[in-house]
């Protein structure tokens, strides 16, 4: 008879160590949402959350809706706004361990928990309030959810399989995919072709759609503004050659040795996918999510961050591994791999975390501002509240160049309310449009004509972020603040780290007419002290 405690007794060790972990990253992330600024977008999610709707011009409802329930809870500032993404975000690991333990054994739900704790992309979840953290949760309990469905039809699990896909469809676009790669297992797998036959696959489908209610309302309010976002405006849909790069990106992200298991890991299981249980789940979801987002990464959005996109994906390769490599025929040599990849992807998620304990001091940022990593999306924020705060006068209409800087400065000067009667207004930016923000501005009525409209000829406080776009973009755009402020007067400047993050500060009028739309000439740059003052800083650096 096999000794009973030489089981229970490695499972124990590696349950604590799951534990201590767990609580050493919480901690660690904690400290982080409580100190680190916000990041752009996430400053423009908090600001949605001040107008709270059935959607926005850039995304479903949910973000915006935990980030009120965040600081309804716990009040206005960084730790009010991000602790809901804080606890989506530490139960993502439990949830690996889980569908690990019911797919393997227990002592491969524990190890599978550990590695998402270790894995970068998976184990910072939660310090940003931003939607790839409900998003993740959403996907990672569907997939557990269907693990159970196709093992046993029972209507909790059927309902955990809708509820999990109308979070994920009322948090991002992206819930399309969990979408598709389901139907795929549903049309190929021998196990999901089975579940056709049985009533719970429609009720989740109706429970699921629920979730599409946001949406649709959203942009038929909008006239598909968010639709036309995601699918047109942002992507070009056609090849790029430089998202070859595409698996580089993700060994850096997973750390080059854990990247490289997990292909091993997700190449195994669609060999055995034919086996049944849980093989046939694992392979679909993994080569589902990763095949599918490279394909769409060689045509789609090239400009913005992404490698976070497959790491639904990778979350179930987490259980694969410690199944076949800890205890298979060559074990001592796949145990060597295994830890030898939890190193890394250790070592990989504190520089992760280090960075970001940088970026959220002053001093950390500008050791970093020599560096091609400067956290240009975190810093420079309170310094530009504090000029403004102490430059602005009790009549100016405070405007931002752009609504990234807009929405920082809002949440940096304590935020809006629907009675506010000191809104801070955005000018018409190309980054609003690039960004997708311009319709939503015009909704709130924060953007140009609502500033004319409201307030023309009164006084107004003009920050410019003079570093927001690339040198080419801004010269362009700085042309054409002339025509933006009638009679402008420095009101002072900041030089943050170097000059890598300059603002401007201008008291003026705001205009009685609109701007006009054509570019600016060489003579009425040279003319605009506004552009002029900003080449100079350009080219003092």
């Amino acid at each position: 008879m096999r000794d009973r405690s030489s089981v229970v007794a490695p499972v124990a060790r590696w349950r604590a160590a799951f534990l201590g972990a767990f609580v050493a990253l919480l901690l660690v992330k904690i400290a982080l949402a409580a100190t680190l600024a916000p990041f752009s977008d996430e400053a423009f999610y908090w600001q949605e959350s001040r107008h709270l709707a059935w959607g926005y011009s850039d995304l479903p409802p949910l973000t915006a809706w935990l980030i009120r329930l965040g600081e309804t809870v716990a009040g206005h500032g960084l730790l009010g706004m991000r602790w809901p993404f804080l606890l989506l975000g530490a139960a993502l690991p439990w949830i690996v361990a889980c569908f690990a333990r019911e797919a393997f054994d227990a002592r491969t739900g524990w190890q599978a928990g550990l590695l998402s704790l270790a894995l970068p992309l998976a184990g910072t979840l939660g310090v940003l309030a931003v939607p790839d953290v409900p998003l993740t949760v959403a996907i990672m309990l569907a997939v557990l959810a269907l693990q159970r469905v196709a093992a046993a039809d029972r209507w909790r699990d059927w309902l955990l399989l809708g509820g999990a896909l109308a979070l994920a469809w009322m948090t991002h676009y992206r819930a399309a995919m969990p979408m598709l790669v389901g139907l795929l297992f549903l049309a190929f797998a021998p196990r999901g072709r089975a579940l056709w036959r049985r009533r719970g696959l429609w009720l989740a489908l109706a429970v699921a759609s629920l979730g599409l209610i946001p949406l649709l309302v959203s942009n038929w309010q909008q006239r598909g503004a968010g639709v036309a976002f995601q699918l047109v405006d942002r992507n070009p849909w056609q090849f790029h050659a430089s998202a070859l790069v595409q698996p580089l990106e993700q060994a850096l992200a997973c750390t080059p040795l854990l990247y490289a298991l997990l292909l091993w890991a997700a190449w195994q299981a669609w060999r055995r996918r034919r086996e049944g249980a849980p093989w046939d789940v694992i392979a679909f979801v993994a080569v589902g999510f990763l095949g599918l987002y490279f394909v769409l990464g060689l045509f789609a959005d090239d400009l913005r961050f992404r490698a976070h996109w497959p790491l639904p994906g990778y979350l179930p390769l987490l259980a694969v591994l410690p199944a076949l490599l800890w205890a298979g025929q060559s074990a001592r040599a796949g145990r060597r791999w295994l830890m030898a990849a939890l190193g890394l992807a250790v070592a990989g998620q504190m520089l992760g975390l280090a960075y970001l304990a940088l970026a959220a001091s002053p001093g950390g940022a500008t050791r970093l501002a020599g560096l091609k990593a400067f956290p240009y999306a975190f810093v420079g924020w309170r310094e530009a509240a504090l000029q403004v705060t102490a430059a602005r006068a009790d009549d100016a209409v405070l405007v931002a160049d752009n609504f990234v800087l807009a929405a920082e400065l809002d949440f940096a000067l304590g935020g809006d309310r629907p009675d506010d009667r000191r809104p801070v207004y955005s000018l018409d930016s190309p980054l609003n449009i690039k960004h997708g923000r311009a319709p939503q501005l015009a909704i709130w009525q924060r953007d140009e004509a609502a500033l004319r409209a409201a307030h023309a000829g009164q006084p107004m406080l003009l920050v410019v972020e003079e570093t927001a776009q690339s040198e080419r973009e801004r010269l362009v755009w700085q042309g054409t603040l002339c025509r933006r402020i009638d009679a402008p007067q420095p009101a002072g400047r900041l030089d943050l780290y170097g000059g890598r993050k300059r603002f401007a500060f201008y008291r003026g009028r705001v205009p009685l007419v609109a701007p006009s739309v054509l570019p600016a000439s060489p003579v009425e740059r040279e003319a605009c002290p506004l552009w002029r003052a900003a080449h100079a800083a350009d080219m003092a650096r």
